[in-house]
This record gives structure tokens, sequence and C-alpha cells, in this order.
């Protein structure tokens, strides 16, 4: 009697009757804002991470012309593909996310590949933003000569690189912590990391127009064309400017954590997906202001070409050195923000998928501390960040850590790849899809189809690769300019397959209900 009444005093919300319905009891804590939604994909997105660390990627291979043309123009594909994410996003409104909506448009076989590639993908962009992360912090501890246990201004490259993940596995550390003792305070955090970039963009594009003496001219800002990595010049247009995507493309991942934080969000139907594409809007405008600033200020070309073409290079060769520490500064902790919502966010996933039995030790990944956040969950993905990221330690003659670039891509095709399975299978759907209340209507069937296009001419182009000693049957071939992405691609999907067929398929039945059907009526 005493339950009952209980019962009937705590009515479900609405928010717990559609998740309810969806199969799930509300065990998350539900204390998230539609902001605070926005937010967290906003900064997993991050103006002062992707731009900053894969600057060099778009200046090698296309120039200026492949920043200050080719942002815009790719952020709209990514935005028809943020729409598409987001109409299902609002009709099922889980912390599966993804492979769930997988789930409900093609069954379980779908499910199952499109949840590992999610959750790698996510695994894999904890890995690059927390190492990108730490790259900035060892320049920056390098440029104030700091000499406390390491010494950070070594010029020895195999040093820089030991330097460089022991602050890695630090931020680490730090972003689990964060995420096991308290959500609200990854919330807040996520909410301060919006005005963080928003202001921060600010202050580094004064600092851009301001402190240098001169700068470049419109002409060579949307004109100038620039092939560094020794591929002919007839092949520019179709081969060399397209390899410059990265810059774009690696950007605008991870922004589908506003689904993955659907049971902590309020609102969750219209607030996710909201989240999830005005968070690649915003990014867009300010993302190509801070990169206009910054190809404005490149005035020393050669030097800039010969360091890497690097957003470090541009900085520390247009400012003063004052000014240059504020910027890294700037940048850094931005990426800091960014590598915290990253764990929030795959840690939430491989909580989902655990809860449905998919990840192997899914009663440890499921459990949830005092606090209602997934402790284990949040370890599992930071030690596999860190264990992925091992190779980095060594790099090749020049200091790069081939590995790191491999994981970044990964993360790149990963996710596209996830992110464009359920796409596909709600198009096949067609007007037997049930929406919820964020629509896209009629047009759905043009803005799913340039998506599925886009991404798919997109793991073409990153499977490619990226210079001519990369091409084995050339010669100068060397093992350390090998484009790793399709390899690892293609381990993934075997992986993934032979799991399948081992395990999974006589035991992986999709998600599984926790709640019934009679209890929610």
């Amino acid at each position: 009697m005493e339950s009952a009444s209980a019962t009937a005093a705590s009515p479900l919300s609405d928010d717990e009757r559609r998740l309810a319905e969806l199969g799930y009891r509300q065990d998350l804590k539900r204390g998230w804002s539609s902001f605070s939604n926005f937010a967290i994909s906003f900064t997993i997105i991050s103006v002062l991470a992707g731009p900053f660390t894969t600057f060099g990627q778009a200046w090698l291979n296309g120039g200026p012309v492949a920043i200050s043309i080719g942002w815009p123009v790719i952020s709209i594909f990514v935005l028809m593909v943020g729409f598409s994410m987001a109409e299902l996003a609002s009709a099922y409104p889980t912390a599966g996310g993804i492979y769930y909506w997988a789930y409900k448009l093609g069954g379980v076989r779908w499910a199952w590949f499109t949840g590992w590639f999610n959750l790698i993908g996510l695994i894999a962009i904890v890995a690059s933003v927390d190492y990108a992360c730490a790259t900035f912090l060892n320049a920056l501890l390098g440029l104030y000569g700091l000499h406390f246990v390491f010494n950070f201004a070594t010029t020895n490259i195999q040093s820089g690189l030991e330097h460089t993940f022991t602050l890695f596995a630090l931020i680490l550390f730090l972003h689990g912590s964060f995420n096991v003792f308290s959500s609200q305070l990854v919330s807040l955090f996520n909410r301060i990391s919006v005005w963080w970039h928003v202001l921060g963009v600010a202050v580094i594009v004064v600092l851009l127009i301001a402190v240098p003496s001169h700068h470049q001219t419109v002409a060579f800002v949307f004109g100038h064309r620039i092939n560094a990595d020794g591929f002919s010049q007839s092949m520019y247009w179709f081969y060399v400017l397209p390899v410059g995507f990265l810059l774009t493309m690696y950007t605008f991942t991870g922004y589908d954590a506003s689904a993955h934080l659907s049971e902590e969000t309020q609102g969750a139907s219209q607030a996710v997906a909201k989240g999830v594409w005005r968070s690649i809007f915003y990014s867009a405008l300010v993302g190509w202001i801070v990169l206009l600033a910054l190809v404005f200020a490149a005035t020393h070309v050669a030097a800039i070409t010969t360091a890497g073409g690097t957003a470090q290079s541009v900085i520390e060769t247009a400012l003063t050195s004052a000014a240059a520490k504020a910027v890294i500064l700037i940048s850094f902790v931005g990426q800091f923000f960014c590598g915290l919502g990253c764990v929030t966010a795959a840690s939430r996933m491989n909580y989902a998928f655990s809860r449905d039995r998919a990840v192997p030790g899914h009663r440890f990944w499921s459990r949830l501390n005092a606090n209602r956040t997934p402790t284990w969950s949040v370890l599992m993905v930071t030690l596999a960040a860190a264990i992925i990221t091992l190779p980095a330690i060594k790099g090749d003659k020049a200091g790069t850590p081939v590995a790191f670039y491999a994981v970044t891509q990964l993360t790149t095709i990963g996710l596209y790849v996830a992110y464009t399975i359920p796409i596909f299978l709600r198009r096949r759907l067609g007007d037997r899809f049930e929406p919820g209340s964020w629509t896209l209507g009629r047009k759905y069937k043009w803005i799913n189809l340039i998506a599925i296009f886009w991404v798919a001419l997109n793991v073409i182009i990153f499977s490619l690769p990226a210079s001519p000693t990369g091409v084995w049957w050339r010669s100068g071939f060397t093992w350390s300019a090998v484009n790793y992405a399709p390899l690892v691609t293609i381990v993934v999907l075997i992986g993934v397959e032979v799991y399948w067929q081992v395990f999974a398929k006589r035991h992986f039945r999709g998600p599984v209900r926790t709640v019934d059907e009679p209890n929610l009526a």
C-alpha cells in the first residue's frame, strides 16, 4: 500500500515515460539542461582543438584555399549529417544513441556493427584529443622553460615524446576522476567551456589582428594554393586538396555526445536534437573566424610550411613571445575541456552498450556508483585510450608519432561510419519511420542522401596515402609515411565480424529492456 501510494505521488515525467517506452528505467540522474546538452557537443567539437591540431593537414594539402573556403563548404555537408542524426535523436532519446537507432531501424546485426564502430571511434577521440592537449601543454611548459621533474625545454625528440605521453596519462587521469565523482561538475565545466571557447576565440582573433606588423592579403587567404605533400600539381584538385578535408572532418566529430547524454537531459526529445545540429552550426561559424585570423597572420609562408604548417608555427612566427604563450594557453584549456567531454560521451556509450550485454565484462562497465555515474565504464574508456596510444611514445626521425595520426584518422572514419549506418537505415525505412517531436518532414529524402554520399566519399579519401612515400609500389616508400587508417578499419571490421560469428549472434539480442509494459502502464 505504501509503495502504491509513493508511485501515485511520483508520476513519471514525460522524459521518464518516453525512456520507459524505449525499454529503460531512469537509472542515470536527469540533471542536464538543454544548454548543457548543447554545450557538451560544442565542447567536443572544440574550435580550440581540431583547428589548431590539424591545421597543418590542410595547409600542406591545399594551402589557404583548403582552410578559408574548404571549412565553410565542408561544414554545410557536415550539417546535413547533423540534421539527419538530430531527427533520429529526437525519436530515440537514449544513452545508447546511435547503435540503438540502428537496432530500431534495422535489427540486431546492424546495431552490433554500429555500436562497435561508435565505441571504438569514441575511445579513439578520447585518445587523440587528450594526446593533442598534452602536446600543447608540453609546448607551453617548454615556452616557459620549465624544468620540474622533466626538462620541458629539451630539444631531444625522443625525450619530448616521452614527456608528452606522461602529460597525456595525467590528463586522462584527471578527466576520469572528474567523470567518476560528479556528473554535475562535468556539466558545469561544459557550460564554462562554451564561454571559454567564445571568449577565447575572441582574444585569439584580437591578438592575431593587433600584434603582427602586417597581414596577408584577401587574395592570398582565399586564393593561394599549396601542395607540399610531394604529389604532382596536376593532382591538386582531385587528390591533394581532398586530403586536406581532414582539418574540418576531424574537428566535426563527437557531436553524437548530445545523444549519449539523452537520459541525463531534461526535455530530451527536443533538447538533444537541437544540441546535435546547433553544436555543428555555431562551431562552424566560430571556427571559421579563428581559422581566417590564423591564415591572415601567416606571413612567413616558407617557415610555416617547413615546420609542417602547424598552427603553432603560425602563432610563434606572427606573435610576440607573450602573445604566443597566451594563445597556446587558451587553446590548451579549450582542449582540456574538449577531452573531458569526450570521456563523458565515451563512458556513457560504453555504459549503454554494456547494459545491453554487448561488451566483454559488461557487468562491470554497467555499474553505477553512489553518484549514479558509471565509474567502471569511465575507467575502461580511459585505460583503453591510453593503451591504443602507447606506440606514440616512439616517433619517426622527425619526432612524428605515427601511431597518433593513425588514431586521429580512425576517429574520423569510425565515427562517421557509425553516424551513417542509421541514417541509411532511416532513409531505407521511408515513411514507415515514426519521428519524434523534432523532424525533417519530407526533406529527409535529400538530406539523408547528401549525408550518406558525403561520408562515403570521405571514407575513401581518408583511406588514401597522404604522401608519395606512403605508396608502397613507388620508389622512396617508407612505413613511417603509410596511412594506417584503412588497415586499422579493416582489422576492426574483421574483429567485430569474428566476435559476432563466434559469440555475439547467439548471445546478443540488442537492447535489453529494464522495464516491463505492465508496470509502465
